[in-house]
């Protein structure tokens, strides 16, 4: 029976590749975008992963002065008190203050200008940061104010080329620094900055030595890290009345500090690459459809075409369910063929958008699965009716056919 319908379907071998060519554009179609989709996806995922888990960030909140509003961070509300005492609830896991600024790094012959962050050493817990060579700073180097200096990727890249950094001496903003210890690269974050351009060193030698401070011991925002994802929601409210206690803020009155999720921004992000990728897999599955429609047109056109042939086979014993099965079986090889050739083009096509524009792509066997099974799926309920069809004609009427 196999070989009968291999047969017929060689007899036309034109027709039989453009009816198959409709099951291979929408197979390579889907797993195609699914790619693209869930290379987005993963990318998203990254970022998230790079920011650290469970994270909120307060920041000082905005001010008024003779009249004039000006925006969040203006009013200089956040202090190394307020961090410690965060620090100390429950539903916190870890907190790190942050003094933030632009600095002129050298050493040697090279320069570079990068972001220098004030912090604590307990900002590594908070963004899950490790260290690839090296030793973080500790709270004696905090409490002394000492110069010493944690240098990422982009920094060291920049700086030393291959040399290797830890124990060296740089300069920022002319003063002598010791490299203690080198990043692991975090890549780039969600909104796109690069996360390994920064150089981190403690808060008091940001506040006493490099940057100065207008006022003593405020920092520009604090990142605090949840004890889990269930604790989120306990540990922002206990966040808020912590800080509105510390500020002595009356009832009623607003807050002179904001707190964000940054958590859920990130998962918001997410959900918006996994609906994408979603969507892209939909509008590629169109192809399939039409390609099944395909698949139906040809099988109907073949049943009127060998109409006296169906005849002649049921006069000498033919039964239904063997004309029937004949005609599915036709309709099952074009499947099957044009999946398995879709399959090829669909992972071919996903390498070469990868290496002709850069952009990530993520090839996953489920992806692969799913497109070949529901193509095939397509090829079988749109080859039913025209089999069925040839299968129930009346052997006289088929004969007398013309």
């Amino acid at each position: 029976m196999l070989s009968e319908a291999w047969s017929a379907m060689g007899a036309n071998r034109l027709r039989t590749f453009l009816t198959m060519l409709g099951m291979m554009i929408g197979v390579g179609a889907v797993i195609l975008m699914l790619a693209i989709g869930q290379g987005a996806q993963f990318l998203v995922d990254q970022s998230i992963a790079s920011m650290g888990s469970n994270l909120f960030i307060v920041l000082s909140g905005s001010s008024t002065s003779g009249g004039v509003r000006m925006g969040a961070g203006a009013a200089p509300t956040l202090t190394l008190g307020d961090a410690q005492a965060l620090a100390e609830l429950p539903s916190v896991a870890a907190v790190a203050p942050n003094s933030p600024g632009t600095a002129q790094l050298v050493y040697g012959p090279n320069n570079w200008s990068t972001q220098v962050i004030g912090t604590l050493p307990s900002y590594l817990e908070v963004r899950d940061w490790e260290l690839a060579s090296g030793y973080p700073f500790t709270d004696s180097d905090v409490r002394s104010a000492t110069r010493v200096a944690l240098l990422g990727q982009t920094v060291v890249k920049n700086l030393f080329g291959d040399e290797e950094a830890v124990g060296k001496t740089i300069r920022i903003k002319q003063s002598p620094y010791q490299v203690v210890g080198v990043l692991v690269a975090k890549g780039q974050s969600l909104d796109g900055r690069d996360q390994d351009d920064t150089v981190l060193i403690p808060v008091t030698t940001a506040q006493r030595k490099l940057f100065g401070s207008q006022f003593q011991g405020t920092v520009r925002y604090i990142m605090a890290q949840a004890a889990s994802a269930d604790a989120m929601p306990a540990a922002e409210r206990a966040i808020n009345q912590l800080l509105r206690q510390r500020h002595r803020i009356k009832e009623g009155a607003d807050n002179d500090f904001m707190v964000r999720n940054l958590t859920a921004l990130a998962n918001t992000a997410a959900e918006t690459t996994r609906v994408m990728s979603l969507m892209l897999g939909a509008i590629a599955s169109i192809s399939l459809l039409v390609g099944g429609i395909g698949i139906m047109n040809i099988m109907l056109v073949s049943v009127t075409e060998r109409t006296r042939e169906i005849g002649i086979r049921v006069a000498i014993g033919a039964r239904q369910r063997d004309i029937l099965l004949q005609f599915l079986l036709e309709a099952i090889i074009i499947s099957i063929v044009g999946c398995l050739v879709g399959v090829g083009l669909g992972i071919g096509g996903a390498m070469l958008v990868n290496k002709i524009t850069g952009t990530a792509v993520v090839i996953t066997l489920s992806s692969v699965i799913m497109a070949f099974m529901v193509a095939a799926a397509v090829g079988v309920f749109f080859g039913f009716y025209p089999a069925r069809k040839a299968a129930r004609l009346e052997p006289i009427e088929a004969l007398r056919y013309q």
